[in-house]
């Protein structure tokens, strides 16, 4: 997988396999954001990265704020589709979580916050085409 990377996905088995193509390039302290509207699929993008990791119980963090899963890795998955104020991110401890090196995150709805967003990351845009069509982009950011 070259970068950026662009492709449209016709179904969920084609989403599923950008996903784990995806997910062999990842590494522990690696930050991927999450781009696109309601319903394009953002949580379903990281239910298939983290089933290549052998994580099958992902849900959407949207009411939790952030979800923690492990097995070989360890993932944090933040949804900041709720977030009404900064100060809410780093009460939970926001920046203890983007320092450990040790873990991948992943944070829906990326571009709500982007005053705490790292420079350095992967940017995944979902973009809605029609019910089982999506377009994917994805980015690296050095």
């Amino acid at each position: 997988m070259n970068f950026p990377f662009q492709t449209v996905v016709n179904d969920e088995s084609e989403t599923k396999k950008v996903a784990e193509d995806f997910s062999l390039l990842l590494k522990a302290g690696d930050k991927i954001l999450l781009n696109g509207e309601l319903g394009t699929g953002k949580t379903f993008f990281v239910k298939c990265v983290c089933s290549a990791y052998k994580i099958n119980a992902v849900s959407s963090p949207s009411f939790s704020i952030v979800n923690e899963y492990t097995n070989h890795h360890k993932i944090y998955h933040f949804d900041f589709y709720r977030i009404k104020k900064t100060v809410e991110l780093y009460d939970i401890g926001f920046e203890d979580y983007m320092n450990d090196n040790n873990a991948i995150v992943f944070i829906e709805w990326a571009e709500l916050i982007p005053e705490v967003l790292p420079e350095k990351c992967y940017t995944v845009f979902l973009k809605y085409i029609d019910e089982n069509k999506r377009e994917i982009l994805i980015k690296k950011n050095n």
